[in-house]
């Protein structure tokens, strides 16, 4: 059944599955090592399935290891496999171009929350074994499935079970499949081939999705976490992209921060920040772990979130799911934390350093990096968008582009509205930012008398963040930080900040507070100060800046504090929107991060 797929996907840009019943993950499996092996394969592979509850890790080994060569796989998937709450979990595989969506909970509100045309369907005619699978005796159900489909996606009927699949076959004829019919004369058969195919005119009312863009040049403005993500994510489908920055090196801004923490936002009613923050967080370690170098770039140490006057608190009831990422520190497996008091502990946390990052992402073959460069105005010619310079020279030209310059967004868009009245309506829907400075204090072990033991073994955040153990090219080094200032106020001085910072490690650690605290006093610790891009309700600002068919102009801004979070979630949402690709997340989730959501 498998070969039918790769028989149609060949040289493709990108190719779409649905798997109505992920089960232990066996199709997937083998359409993936398909793939592997086939030289002709799309250059992007996305696999979205539907999964009531998630199958345990154990599963998912035993169903590779009924196949020869399979072990491979499930080796790169299972670290990754946890944390399986429900809704969308996307994993990044075959270095970001096999693309699994595994959608857990409800079979009919995951299809409502999907946004692509599917080019192949993979539909399980069994009855399902648990009342939030996809029942196709159900017309609805069908008629669920037949609204992932565009003219002619095909359509692999399958039943594992010598199971009655007539009224299925009702269903999905009802819905505007085609079945093959000597298939179904055979009452032994296991498959039935078909496609979506109906004899009338599909409703007005049918949502209209854009289709995918071709595969051309992209310019992207900014040379941070979210330019370059950005970059990574199209450079991986096969775009030459382009990454023009005003500095001489990248990661100039505030993605030049030594140190960074990624770790799940929590919240006691697991709200929409939370949620995106998991599958940011998600997507971000599997990046690290592909990208940057284990102990010297970044470590994924966990993180332990101390409880500031109670909070943060985790929802209750909290599953075991949810407790793969965050819980109670006194209920850690281990019981080292016992002494701590009130606080969280984020197993799936990690330090990183995001100027590797960018530098590794900038690495990618298809992408080419022009420092010492601001752009200052956008002009439209014939098809192509060219990006000037203050004198007025065009210093790149492209299909498409993005721009990721944070706060300096905003000027530059202003600018190219003058000449393109469309952009100055659309600006009138695009939330204000605003730049917050921040200072991180810092120090080399060797220059801090503090007593033995003094530093915890492991970062702590909930008042300011310290990440005590950090190798630089220096030595070992210390982290502290970082303060929060408006950009429109008038700046403050570097020793107020790090008082600041000082007042934030009294509440963190209060023994380590009063240790650093001559270090602090003295103007013994350096600083390094950024400004954080942030918008009015702290999320992301992501998408077109026009809602027509085939736009060509986005915006990737506004990270703020979360840009280690938030930049590869933001890029995949982007490439998707571009390529008419699965989403990483539900509609309603990816609709929040709206660029024209004001």
């Amino acid at each position: 059944m498998i070969r039918r797929i790769t028989s149609n996907w060949q040289r493709q840009p990108c190719w779409r599955v649905v798997d109505t019943c992920f089960a232990d993950g066996q199709f997937f499996f083998d359409t993936w090592e398909h793939w592997r092996q086939d030289q002709h394969r799309p250059r992007v592979l996305h696999y979205v399935a539907l999964c009531p509850s998630a199958p345990d890790t154990q599963r998912l080994v035993t169903a590779c290891q009924q196949r020869l060569g399979r072990s491979a796989l499930a080796q790169e998937l299972t670290p990754h496999w946890f944390g399986l709450l429900p809704g969308f979990h996307r994993f990044l595989l075959s270095d970001g171009r096999v693309l699994l969506t595994v959608c857990v909970g409800d079979a009919m509100a995951s299809l409502r929350q999907q946004d692509f045309a599917a080019d192949t369907l993979l539909a399980s005619l069994d009855t399902p074994t648990q009342a939030a699978g996809l029942d196709l005796r159900d017309v609805w159900s069908a008629k669920a499935l037949a609204s992932c489909c565009r003219h002619g996606t095909e359509l692999l009927a399958y039943r594992c079970n010598p199971v009655d699949w007539a009224q299925s076959i009702r269903s999905l004829r009802q819905s505007g499949f085609t079945i093959d019919a000597p298939a179904l004369a055979d009452t032994q058969a296991q498959c039935a081939v078909g496609q979506f195919a109906p004899d009338w005119t599909l409703k007005t009312s049918r949502r209209q999705r854009a289709a995918a863009l071709p595969v051309q040049r992209c310019a992207v403005v900014g040379a941070g976490l979210a330019g370059t993500s950005v970059a990574a994510a199209l450079a991986r489908r096969g775009w030459q992209v382009q990454v023009i920055d005003q500095a001489a090196t990248p990661a100039a801004g505030a993605s030049g921060l030594p140190v960074g923490l990624l770790l799940p936002h929590v919240s006691s009613d697991d709200c929409l920040l939370s949620r995106l923050s998991r599958a940011g967080v998600r997507l971000m370690l599997q990046e690290a772990q592909r990208s940057l170098k284990n102990g010297t770039d970044w470590a994924a140490t966990g993180v332990l979130e101390r409880q500031i006057n109670g909070t943060p608190r985790l929802p209750t009831p909290w599953p075991g799911a949810g407790q793969a990422w965050s819980l109670p520190s006194a209920q850690a497996p281990d019981g080292r934390f016992d002494q701590v008091g009130a606080a969280l502990w984020h197993s799936k946390a990690a330090w990183i350093k995001p100027a590797a990052l960018v530098r590794a992402w900038l690495g990618e073959q298809g992408i080419t990096f022009i420092g010492n460069t601001r752009v200052t105005r956008l002009q439209k010619s014939g098809g192509l968008w060219q990006l000037l310079d203050a004198s007025g020279a065009v210093c790149a030209q492209a299909e498409q582009v993005v721009i990721a310059n944070a706060c300096g967004a905003s000027a530059l868009l202003q600018e190219t509205a003058k000449q393109h009245p469309t952009l100055a309506q659309a600006l009138t829907h695009l939330p204000p930012v605003q730049g917050m400075r921040g200072l991180l204090s810092w120090a080399l072990h060797d220059h801090t008398p503090v007593p033995q033991g003094a530093f915890p073994a492991l970062p702590v955040n909930g008042s300011g963040a310290m990440v005590a153990h950090v190798p630089t090219d220096q030595g070992p080094a210390w982290f502290m930080g970082s303060s929060y200032q408006p950009a429109a106020q008038d700046e403050r001085s570097d020793h107020d900040n790090h008082l600041r910072n000082l007042e934030h490690l009294r509440l963190l650690l209060p023994n380590l507070a009063l240790s650093l605290a001559p270090t602090f006093r003295s103007n013994a610790a350096q600083s390094w100060k950024g400004t954080r891009c942030v918008s009015l309700d702290r999320l992301p600002l992501v998408g077109p800046l026009d809602n027509g068919a085939a736009p060509s102009l986005w915006l990737c801004a506004a990270m703020g504090s979360r840009g280690l979070s938030f930049s590869v979630l933001c890029a995949e949402l982007l490439a998707a929107r571009m390529g008419a690709e699965p989403m990483p997340v539900p509609v309603r989730m990816a609709r929040a991060l709206d660029a024209l959501r004001g």
